[in-house]
């Protein structure tokens, strides 16, 4: 286990390193720049802007030198903690984005334990029930939940609260440790939200997964031991379903961190979604970069995490 462990440390690094130039890379090459939006004043008259005032800007961002200079000096700025300074608000990005992150990160672990507690159940119960009521019931469910796009469902889910209980959460944002259940109110329907479609997602391939490992010789013989057959279904045939789940899992909670843009600007909630839509109206390329490895990083990490997890649920995945 321990060289298993090395060794997806390792390359975990340049996989790292190789996502940093490209978040890099992506950004200061498409059209635009940022000191003439900032002279111009967002979508004010850029002809109003000398090529003086243009070069001088330029000169004091580091905007002048070569793209491989710039990305030195900003990989060096972010080992040391410093995600740079904000072009449009002139203030430190890591000031606009901890809190943010907080929130963002409380919603997409809502959204993906609220998925996890409620997809595996199923999933289990329709394979035991194959091809009975409960199965057909839970293979419909799950089909509307990935063909319901987020964004429409969590419009949904506003309108029929608002008309049918005449219930909103409450305007405005607590966070977690000041008020818990303020917190909890504003936060639930986002979660339920993005926890819809990866509720569906993932009990499909629950069912998928356990129909597959039910199969197996391997349960027959513990049936044939005389097992109830709830330790065998929960023991045995469950813990060996569980690494696709895993596996989709961790995808899924990648897919939370970038769908939180849309359904943060439904429910208003103030996460690093609403802060993107804002720098790229502003085009403000240094919080953009900011977030994006933000979210690539907490990717990799989770990955990482996950084919940890391997090695402990199957010791066969483990290198030797």
């Amino acid at each position: 286990m321990g060289k298993y462990a090395l060794r997806r440390a390792l390359l975990f690094i340049p996989t790292l390193l190789v996502a940093t130039i490209l978040v890099f890379t992506l950004f200061w090459i498409v059209p635009g720049d940022p000191a003439l939006t900032i002279l111009a004043g967002g979508e004010g008259d850029s002809g109003a802007v000398s090529p003086e005032q243009l070069q001088q800007l330029r000169q004091t961002l580091g905007l002048d030198r070569p793209i491989y200079v710039q990305y030195a000096s900003w990989l060096t700025n972010v080992l040391r903690g410093d995600l740079g300074t904000s072009l449009w608000y002139k203030t430190p990005v890591w000031n606009q984005l901890k809190g943010r992150f907080l929130v963002t990160m409380e919603l997409a672990v809502m959204a993906i334990v609220l998925a996890i507690c409620a997809a595996v159940p199923l999933g289990v119960i329709s394979a035991v029930k194959q091809d009975t009521g409960l199965d057909y019931l839970s293979r419909i469910f799950s089909s509307i939940g990935i063909a319901l796009p987020t964004f429409w469902f969590g419009i949904l889910i506003v309108y029929a609260f608002a008309t049918f209980f005449e219930w909103l959460p409450p305007l405005g944002y607590a966070t977690l440790w000041d008020d818990p259940l303020l917190n909890l109110q504003q936060l639930i329907l986002p979660a339920l939200t993005l926890a819809f479609n990866d509720l569906a997602f993932t009990a499909r391939v629950t069912r998928s997964s356990m129909l597959e490992v039910m199969r197996e010789d391997y349960l027959r013989t513990a049936r044939a031991k005389g097992l109830v057959e709830l330790r065998v279904i929960g023991r045995h045939a469950l813990k060996n379903a569980l690494l696709p789940v895993l596996t989709v899992s961790g995808y899924q909670f990648a897919r939370l961190l970038g769908g939180v843009i849309i359904v943060e600007s439904i429910f208003v909630v103030p996460g690093m979604g609403t802060l993107l839509i804002d720098s790229i109206i502003h085009r403000d390329f240094i919080v953009l970069q900011a977030i994006v490895l933000l979210i690539a990083a907490v990717v990799l990490i989770l990955n990482l995490m996950v084919d940890l997890s391997y090695g402990v649920l199957d010791p066969r995945v483990r290198y030797q």
